[in-house]
């Protein structure tokens, strides 16, 4: 019952993470800190001129965002992954623990 208390507790604040932006940012622009940095660098020195280039830039913005959001979702792959393995490794070595604990029990009652 805990556990069910929890996952809709959980539930709901991930619908007001996602949620919440959408609703309170009036303008319905987005920018990122790029642009931010940007404009900030221009305010303080106009004659500033950009010596770092992309590479490749995509042919859209909703390709950008797409390869953006990929990014993201294979870093936090990862990451899960590296934390599910940890979690695993200490659980296996728990019970390897506890195994041997109950052997040598049971062997000093015989």
């Amino acid at each position: 019952m805990k556990n069910k208390k929890q996952n809709i507790i959980l539930i709901i604040l991930v619908i007001l993470l996602v949620t919440g932006p959408l609703i309170f940012v009036q303008s319905g622009h987005f920018g990122g800190s790029d642009d931010k940095g940007t404009e900030q660098i221009k305010k303080n020195d106009p004659s500033y001129k950009v010596w770092a280039h992309p590479l490749w830039t995509p042919p859209s913005g909703e390709i950008e965002t797409l390869l953006f959001t990929l990014q993201g979702s294979l870093g936090t792959g990862i990451i899960a992954y590296i934390f599910g393995y940890a979690r695993g490794k200490n659980k296996s070595q728990r019970e390897a623990e506890q195994l041997a604990e109950e052997e040598t029990s049971n062997h000093v009652s015989d």
